[in-house]
């Protein structure tokens, strides 16, 4: 008879073969890289060009797209997700609560009493706090539940498996960085090796004999028919992911438009080209395309464009402000009659209060699209 140990046992070797299995498309891409590092530096530049300026602008050039690609990814899959902060975790009285609540009225009471003091504005369809289940949280806004890594994920866009991580607020900036430098490594190898491989694909095709002998020249026509197929398939994805920061989404907003109290609203977070780009990459100029942390905010409070409620917001410069009291949190405007090519103005406002409005303009240096 099998113990409960056994069981434990085999339930844990399982678990530990499913994670084993998750990190195979990540050794697919590094023995992919590997391999194309063999072929471009050494059967490329080595072997096959004979120019020595050539050589060095071509391995110079190289080098610096392969060390920024690979510390893109590398700072995308080992970045730690932003998991939800424990403010949003319910006690274990209010959980009994919902659960014993007898109706949907019941537990959207009891739902809305707990999150009376936290930064939430995002809702569900039928206009209830998001409240997650598996985790026993209510979920902050633009955070989602991700099945794979069992947790809820902060500003959460989806789960990679080409990175066996979830791409959420804490790496999306090194993603779009993983993208662009890899799609960067891949036009780089193509438009170098395009000369060479046709003249080894001409050669083979008239059973010449090239200088390069051997499987060397197999490993150069390779090469440039794998770096042609990843750039192809790269660019789309990039520009693709282009468009989400310039409309402030993630994918997951792209596909369910983020439901705030007055409805759903796909710009709910739309604050302008210029600025959606400062939320994710930051304003020092310095730090744009390095993959390094510059993202604006915490992940569990976004500045929004209309009727939603907020408790801080940061400017471009980095800095956060706080208003109010820490109890009663006021609300951000964003007055749509007030825009201009300098950009839009936006306010604090006390909605049950107007007699205690706080002002606050914001100069946007770019309209909201």
């Amino acid at each position: 008879m099998p113990t409960n140990s056994d069981f434990r046992n085999s339930s844990g070797s399982c678990r530990l073969c499913i994670k084993a299995v998750k990190w195979v498309p990540v050794l697919i891409i590094v023995t992919v890289v590997g391999w194309s590092y063999y072929a471009y530096v050494v059967q490329l530049c080595w072997f096959t060009v004979t120019s020595p300026f050539e050589r060095v602008y071509y391995l110079l050039c190289y080098h610096v797209f392969f060390v920024m690609f690979l510390w893109a990814y590398y700072q995308t899959i080992f970045t730690p997700i932003g998991s939800v902060p424990k403010k949003f975790k319910l006690s274990p009285i209010d959980i009994d609560k919902i659960k014993r609540a007898d109706s949907e009225e019941s537990q959207k009471m009891i739902l809305e009493r707990c999150a009376q003091n936290l930064p939430v504005s995002n809702r569900t369809v039928s206009g209830v706090i998001r409240y997650c289940d598996k985790c026993c949280v209510i979920k902050p806004d633009r955070a989602h539940h991700c099945s794979v890594c069992g947790e809820c994920v902060l500003k959460m866009d989806h789960h990679c498996p080409w990175v066996n991580n979830c791409v959420s607020f804490t790496n999306y900036k090194f993603f779009i960085l993983f993208l662009a430098y890899a799609l960067l490594y891949c036009i780089f190898i193509t438009l170098t090796s395009l000369r060479y491989f046709i003249m080894f694909w001409k050669a083979l095709k008239h059973g010449e004999k090239g200088e390069l002998i051997g499987m060397g020249r197999f490993h150069i026509l390779f090469l440039f028919f794998i770096a042609a197929m990843f750039a192809i398939s790269l660019v789309s994805l990039f520009i693709y992911h282009c468009y989400l920061v310039m409309r402030n989404l993630s994918t997951l907003e792209a596909f369910r438009a983020p439901i705030f109290r007055t409805g759903e609203d796909k710009n709910g977070f739309n604050l302008g080209r210029y600025n959606n780009f400062q939320e994710v990459f930051g304003d020092n100029r310095t730090y744009w395309f390095l993959p390094i942390f510059t993202s604006f905010g915490d992940g569990v409070v976004y500045p929004v464009r209309s009727l939603h409620q907020s408790t801080q917001q940061y400017d471009s410069a980095g800095v956060t402000q706080s208003f109010g009291d820490g109890v009663t949190f006021p609300e951000r405007i964003h007055d749509e009659d007030t825009e201009s090519l300098l950009g839009s103005r936006q306010r604090w406002a006390d909605e049950d209060s107007p007699s205690h409005e706080v002002t606050h303009s914001l100069i946007r240096e770019a309209a909201p699209v």
